[in-house]
């Protein structure tokens, strides 16, 4: 999303990056056309203070917590700044974290964004957008032909809607990921053939399906840095298993998934990528 703001958004200065590892942000910037596109802030309160428009992109609820809590710190204050915040979290940690920062004198947008690292990479994401119309259109700018190829706005409904349809479409990722494993597993054990599999995903299902496909078959999963590690799916579907329950909804699918994730995440660690690996977790379970 950084190299596509950079690259894209005509901006008035460098934009300025905090990350946890400096020597990604060292790599970044070098690979952006150095400080005079991507300033390194040494940390977070440094980052919020030189900056109108702050971006945060984390792991989890706590993580951002966090965070916006030390940027809400800093010395100059935060009257005027509005937070967009892309990370994947609960509702209730959303509307509670945009009504900090408004009580704080900025302004807060969610905007969770849909897309895998390849998409984010090419400006490719699926951003949702929610909280106040004025809030939602100064984000806007940096949405279509920027970051995505398309925006979902939710403007003037609370924050914490943007991040309930994150989490709910998350489920769709993770039914179809158990539902391809299945079919995969399903078509090795009767002969049919993961390649006609793949052929049938192809003509009927393209895009995400036959994507995630490819990924089972090809072994793209062994990979150092995953796609969708399992600790972020895992957080997910407990995420969406808790908000179900709180509304009487039995989401058992997302159930199903989230054993296997649990197996997965004793084989793999937290970090094992998502998609073949429960699809291996399946063929051994299914064998005669």
């Amino acid at each position: 999303m950084v190299k596509n703001i950079v690259a894209k958004a005509n901006l008035e200065a460098s934009l300025i990056i905090f990350n946890r590892s400096v020597e990604r942000s060292e790599v970044l910037q070098a690979s952006l056309g150095g400080p005079d596109k991507l300033s390194i802030a040494d940390s977070i309160e440094g980052a919020v203070s030189q900056s109108d428009i702050i971006f945060t992109s984390l792991a989890g609820d706590a993580s951002v917590v966090e965070v916006i809590d030390k940027a809400l710190g800093c010395p100059n204050g935060v009257k005027g700044k509005l937070f967009v915040e892309t990370s994947t979290i609960l509702p209730n940690t959303t509307n509670t974290l945009a009504e900090k920062v408004r009580c704080a004198g900025g302004e807060f947008v969610a905007a969770p964004v849909f897309g895998a690292p390849a998409m984010a990479d090419n400006g490719k994401l699926v951003v949702v957008l929610a909280g106040c119309s004025a809030a939602v259109d100064r984000v806007i700018p940096y949405c279509n032909g920027i970051i995505g190829r398309a925006t979902i706005d939710l403007r003037d409904r609370e924050p914490g809607t943007a991040t309930l349809l994150k989490v709910t479409g998350n489920t769709f990722v993770l039914s179809m990921v158990e539902a391809l494993a299945e079919g995969h597993v399903f078509a090795e054990k009767t002969g049919l053939g993961p390649d006609v599999l793949h052929t049938f995903l192809e003509a009927m299902f393209p895009g995400p399906f036959a994507a995630y496909s490819t990924r089972m078959m090809g072994g793209d999963y062994m990979r150092e840095q995953p796609l969708f590690s399992v600790d972020l799916a895992r957080k997910d579907a407990n995420h969406a298993v808790n908000l179900a329950d709180e509304v009487g909804v039995d989401l058992q699918i997302v159930k199903v998934a989230r054993a296997h994730l649990e197996e997965l995440e004793k084989e793999a660690g937290p970090t094992g990528d998502l998609p073949g690996r429960v699809y291996r977790i399946l063929s051994s379970s299914y064998r005669p």
